[in-house]
Formats: structure tokens, C-alpha cells, sequence
């Protein structure tokens, strides 16, 4: 039975649209300076907090060290807390029209999808640890985080924070509210799974876009410091192609980030503290972690919608999600409640493991795919096996769904992807599917953007056939029908899976995930998921 709901959160999706690459970035990564940027008056107006019991990744903290990488530690002594953040999402504007809204999130998805394909056959994510395995004089140095002595084996506790929509600012992406620096100063950033470096605008900001609120002044934070272009941390980040030569010494690490479509960002590689709402039993306490790498952006464009930067979730080993594996384990999961929950309840995305998820009945899980040489090792990769409407199987081609070995094809789980996309003939099987299994409904054949639509004026309990996705390993992931149908007027409801061409990633975007919870489980490669309601988490 599908239930009417509001189609304009159709554009409540995670992350950013990757974009296309563009010239004036090769000027910006020269004009980068040494050293810590200039300060100018665009810094917070948040006054800073003092916190004792820091969390520390043990990363290097001195810009001119080279004491080597701080990849963290796989050691699993259960002592690892949870990280729950809170995401909270905003009112959407009324005045947005549903078709509008679909037309605008399709364009921003085909975009991202674009940019994503590129990213796999250019190979401009190469894995960042094969390339420093390559550089036999630099040897990364692994460390253990070291947890706040006031902690014992044992503890529990969850990182709390906020995460709001940013459909009132234009985006559909989710904002998470962070504190940077010493003294702390909040920031929203984008949340993107489909990303690995964490960064924000900094002063000075020679070209960058329109943020809420002041820009991040590294010369106001005591715990700023930048990386060198001899820190073996360096070969992480991108740089230009070719990459430019370390002129001195003490020279600052330079990064260069393309996202697909002219969006871009350019600056200083550095680490600074984050401090996080760490709770247990109800009670919160702020702590903060320091040494996190991240992007100091001081020419940043494109499409981020009021954000200060970006906080990426991405399988790397620059992700924020990496980052935080020696201090809450290997996984985190995330809980998107539905398009019509009260403004006040919240998605949560939490760092650790959960055990109230581990314990839920319909848990299910399928294999993350690993180890192809060409694949980009940010994406969450997963093998499909078939596709089910009404129940039956439907005759897709085995090799559909196969990720080959020069990179293309295969199927990603994306939080950044609004809708479910599937590479042809995947989608043309699937809308002929629901076409000759939909009874009773007239086809609207004409209608934009989304097909097969439907008129059900006059109906109020709508019947539409069963979607579900066998993997190859056995595990089924059912969708309700209102995770895979939208209403884009009163008495209009569309397919919500559109198709890419032959040889592309197939995305199971954030629309079908909502009201399930996802769990990333990167140290038994394997993803969750379960049918939950999320306000209640």
C-alpha cells in the first residue's frame, strides 16, 4: 500500500554532486602559499570552550614532521565507544513544486553519476596506500589512537551532533554540525559517503562560494597545524596532474579536489582538532579529537549550498570514517526516518557498533566487494544477483551486474544519489516490469522526467507490485513501496528508479534507504540493513 506523501523531500539526499574539471584550478594550486594563511575578520563569533580528556589519533603535529602516515590501528579490544550523531532535518519551502523538485534532484543525480564513472576510468582515486607502497623511502608509520585516560574497557558511549536538510538553502544534501579548532568554532558540513577528504573554506578565501555564517581562520585555532610536501601524509591527497615539485623544506601540502562539474576545491593539507558531543546514559560531554587530516580550502566552487566544506564517509583512508577507527571500531550505520516525520524527530548516523542493530531480528547482511584493482576504493561496492517486481524474477543479464576488471560497471550503495539508478538494459527490464504488473491505474505516457507514472485520482489505498533486490551471496533487501514510488502531484504517482547507459554504475541511492537501518561494516566487508523506523532509534 502506498501512503500519500510530500514529494518535495525527494531532494533529502546526503552529499554533493560531483563536478567537472576545470583550468583555473592549476593557477589556484600555484598560487598556494607556505606556511598558514593570512587572517582576515571572517572568523566565528562561537566563543571557544575549553576541554581536558582529549581523544588523539597520534598523527603527526608539527607541519615539518615526517614521522610518516598515522594509519590507524585494526586492533579490536572491545573498548571502542559509539558515535551517534543526530541528523536533523529542515522544513522544506512550501512554495517548492514537486515536479521542480524531482527535475532539479535528476539533474544533480546525473551529474553525480557522471562524475562518478569518470572518477573509475580515469582512476583519479587511485587507492591512497598503493601509491605510498610505491614510494619505498617513505614507510607509513602505524599508530594506535590514544583514548582519554578518564575511559575504560568497557565504556559506551555515542558522539552526538546535528545534521539538518539543506533543502531550505537550495541543496538536498544533509548538513552535520561540527566544531573545529582551538578554541572550538560550529561549522555545517556536507556529509557524503561517495567522498574521502574532509575539508572547509578557509581564510583567506581567494575564490569561494557562499557559505552560512564566517569562513574557518586557521590563525585563530592554537591546534592548526599544516602538513609538509614531504610528510608522507602528502601522497594521500590529489594533487594536480602532473603534480608540482616541493620547492622548500617546510613547504605546505597542496591539494586539489574536482567533483565533476566545475566544482572544485584547492588549498593546504593540514590537521586540526574536532571536537564531538560524546554521550553515555544520557548525559553528554564535549571531547575533542584531535590530529584529524582535512582540506584548508582557500579557492573553493561549485554546488554546496551554504556549507562550510565537506565532511566525507568514503572507504579511504582519509574518510572521517577511517579516521575514527581506532577509537570506535570499524562500522558506523545511518537511519534516514521518512519524507513526512515532524521536523523535530531525527536521522542519526552513528559511529561504532550498535548493538540494539546487531540484535534486530531482520537484520540482514550482504558482502561489500573488495580487491578489483581498478575499482575506487571511496565506493561501497555490493553484487547484485537479480532483481524481483511482484515476486518474480525478472530476465536481467547476469553480466549486468558484474564490476569488470577495467573498473566500469557494478553496483554501489550511495548516500549522495537522491533515486535508484540502473545501468541499461537493468531499467528498461524493470519499467516494463512494473508496467505489466500495475493493474487498474491509467498510464500517463507524457508525463516529464519520471516513467512509468500513474493516475490514481480518486484512490486512497494505491496497490503497486513488490520491488526487491536478491544479492549473490543469498540475502534479499525488500523496499516498501513508498521507498520506490513518489507522489509528484495529488493524483500522480511515478517509478522513483531511473536508468544510465550501458557500462555504468547502478546506484541504490538514499530514497530507497530511508527507514532502514544501513550498516558499514568495513572490517568484516559486509553491509547492513534493516527495516526500522527511525524516528525510534
Amino acid at each position: 500500500m502506498l501512503v500519500r506523501v510530500s514529494l518535495g523531500l525527494v531532494v533529502l539526499f546526503l552529499s554533493i554532486s560531483y563536478a567537472a574539471f576545470e583550468a583555473t584550478a592549476r593557477i589556484h594550486y600555484d598560487r598556494i602559499k607556505t606556511g598558514n594563511p593570512n587572517s582576515n575578520s571572517n572568523i566565528s563569533s562561537l566563543a571557544g570552550i575549553e576541554f581536558p580528556d582529549h581523544m588523539i589519533f597520534n598523527a603527526v603535529s608539527s607541519s615539518t614532521s615526517t614521522n610518516g602516515c598515522s594509519y590507524l590501528n585494526d586492533d579490536d579490544d572491545g573498548s571502542k565507544k559509539i558515535v551517534k550523531l543526530h541528523l536533523k532535518q529542515r522544513q522544506i519551502d512550501s512554495k517548492t513544486e514537486p515536479k521542480s523538485s524531482v527535475l532539479k534532484s535528476t539533474m544533480r543525480d546525473s551529474i553525480r553519476i557522471q562524475a562518478l564513472h569518470t572518477r573509475v576510468i580515469e582512476k583519479k582515486n587511485q587507492n591512497a596506500i598503493s601509491r605510498l607502497n610505491k614510494q619505498s623511502s617513505l614507510k607509513p608509520v602505524i599508530e594506535k589512537a590514544g583514548a582519554p585516560e578518564s575511559y575504560t574497557d568497557g565504556f559506551s558511549g555515542q558522539l552526538v551532533a546535528t545534521l539538518e536538510s539543506g533543502v531550505s538553502l537550495g541543496s538536498g544534501e544533509y548538513f552535520i554540525d561540527v566544531f573545529i579548532g582551538t578554541p572550538p568554532k560550529h561549522f555545517s558540513l556536507i556529509l557524503d559517503t561517495g567522498s574521502d577528504l574532509n575539508w572547509i573554506q578557509c581564510v583567506p578565501c581567494y575564490d569561494c562560494f557562499e557559505q552560512t555564517g564566517p569562513y574557518y581562520d586557521p590563525n585563530e585555532s592554537s591546534s592548526y597545524r599544516n602538513i609538509s610536501c614531504q610528510d608522507p601524509r602528502c601522497n594521500l591527497v590529489s594533487p594536480p596532474d602532473p603534480p608540482l615539485p616541493c620547492k622548500t623544506e617546510n613547504q605546505t601540502c597542496p591539494y586539489y579536489y574536482w567533483y565533476g562539474d566545475s566544482s572544485n576545491t584547492t588549498g593546504d593539507f593540514a590537521v586540526e582538532t574536532f571536537t564531538v558531543n560524546l554521550t553515555s546514559n544520557g548525559n553528554s560531554e564535549f571531547k575533542p579529537v584531535e590530529n584529524v587530516m582535512f582540506g584548508c580550502g582557500h579557492w573553493n566552487r561549485g554546488l554546496f549550498h551554504g556549507a562550510a566544506g565537506l565532511l566525507g564517509l568514503g572507504r579511504g583512508p582519509l574518510s572521517f570514517a577511517s579516521q575514527l577507527q581506532s577509537l570506535y571500531g570499524h562500522s558506523f550505520s545511518y537511519c534516514l526516518v521518512d519524507r513526512n516525520s515532524d521536523t523535530n524527530v531525527s536521522s542519526k548516523l552513528i559511529f561504532g557498533e550498535d548493538k540494539s542493530l546487531l540484535n534486530h531480528p531482520n537484520l540482514n547482511f550482504t558482502s561489500l566487494l573488495t580487491g578489483k584493482e581498478n575499482s575506487v576504493d571511496t565506493f561501497y561496492y555490493v553484487q547484485i544477483k537479480s532483481i524481483l517486481v511482484g515476486g518474480d524474477i525478472l530476465p536481467i543479464p547476469e553480466e549486468t551486474w558484474r564490476l569488470s576488471t577495467d573498473g566500469t560497471g557494478g553496483t554501489i550503495v550511495d548516500s549522495g544519489t537522491t533515486l535508484s539508478y540502473f545501468a541499461d538494459p537493468t531499467y528498461k527490464i524493470i519499467k516494463e516490469a512494473f508496467v505489466n504488473k500495475t493493474k487498474g491505474y491509467p498510464l500517463l505516457k507524457d508525463f516529464p522526467i519520471l516513467n512509468p507514472c500513474y493516475n490514481v485520482s480518486g484512490i486512497e489505498n494505491v496497490e503497486l507490485p513488490d520491488f526487491s533486490i536478491e544479492f549473490l551471496d543469498g540475502a534479499v533487501w525488500n523496499f516498501p513501496v513508498e521507498n520506490y514510488f513518489i507522489w509528484l502531484e495529488d493524483d500522480v504517482v511515478c517509478l522513483a528508479i531511473l536508468g544510465t547507459p550501458r557500462s555504468a554504475l547502478s546506484i541504490i541511492g538514499n530514497y530507497q534507504q530511508q527507514n532502514f537501518h544501513i550498516l558499514y561494516d568495513t572490517k568484516k566487508s559486509r553491509l547492513g540493513y534493516a527495516p526500522m523506523k527511525c524516528a525510534d532509534v
